[in-house]
């Protein structure tokens, strides 16, 4: 990807940062949330990126379902990134998101060429073949961004966090999810994804809030905790560059 084609096929904040670079913060979106992003970016970005995460909002497919040609567009926008900023080859990627973009940070974790170090899932899709039943707006976005309209099936497996559990890095993870979600069920999604993660030995924090739904209203602890987890990779990112 050619360094003039980065800000036509992603957001950064690159004008934002605070400090030299110390990571990149992947930030997949919701299902059909895919607005070309321009201006600055909230709170959670801007504290992030004040702290050197250099955060990065690809503009992919609407219906992606991180597909493989997704895949490979962030993989590639990862790779120009790098170039871009001068940035060396082991630098730390932390994939994050809600709800398809959850999902979409889970599997990007299990797929992508890159080291991926660290993954916030939040109120994520993580049993893609329930999914495709739990609601009636789901199978057409499933068939499109797997390109068939027979039996997907096996796609859906093989993009599925729940199912790819013991494919998962080990890395940290957090995880939340509310208690009043309708449209991405905690009990059917992120209640198994993170038993089958703990059976495994995986290290992953469950963040489980009563009274949040898909998205919000978020309370403050909540909000504290997801910026803080990605504060503290970048964190932990410099401290074991720093070890002999």
């Amino acid at each position: 990807m050619e360094d003039k084609l980065l800000d036509q096929v992603a957001w950064t904040s690159q004008d934002f940062l605070g400090r030299p670079i110390r990571g990149i913060i992947l930030r997949f979106g919701g299902l059909g949330n895919m607005d070309m992003r321009a201006g600055g970016g909230d709170p959670m970005e801007l504290e992030w990126s004040d702290l050197g995460g250099l955060v990065v909002q690809p503009f992919h497919e609407p219906w992606a379902w991180m597909n493989p040609p997704t895949q490979r567009f962030v993989d590639e926008l990862i790779d120009a990134l790098l170039v871009r900023h001068q940035l060396p080859a082991n630098t730390p990627i932390i994939a994050t998101g809600g709800s398809m973009g959850g999902h979409g940070a889970l599997v990007y974790s299990r797929y992508s060429r890159h080291r991926v170090t660290a993954c916030l899932a939040l109120w994520p899709v993580c049993d893609a073949l329930f999914h495709y039943s739990e609601r009636v707006d789901l199978p057409r976005t499933m068939h499109h961004a797997f390109g068939s309209y027979g039996d997907i099936k096996p796609a859906l497996l093989r993009h599925s966090p729940l199912h790819l559990a013991d494919q998962m890095p080990d890395i940290p993870y957090l995880i939340v999810h509310g208690a009043q979600d309708k449209a991405v069920s905690k009990s059917s999604h992120s209640d198994k994804f993170v038993a089958a993660m703990r059976v495994l030995g995986r290290r992953i924090e469950y963040v489980e809030v009563a009274n949040l739904g898909h998205g919000g209203p978020m309370d403050y602890r909540t909000y504290r905790r997801i910026v803080d987890f990605v504060a503290a990779m970048l964190t932990a990112a410099d401290e074991k560059r720093r070890v002999p």
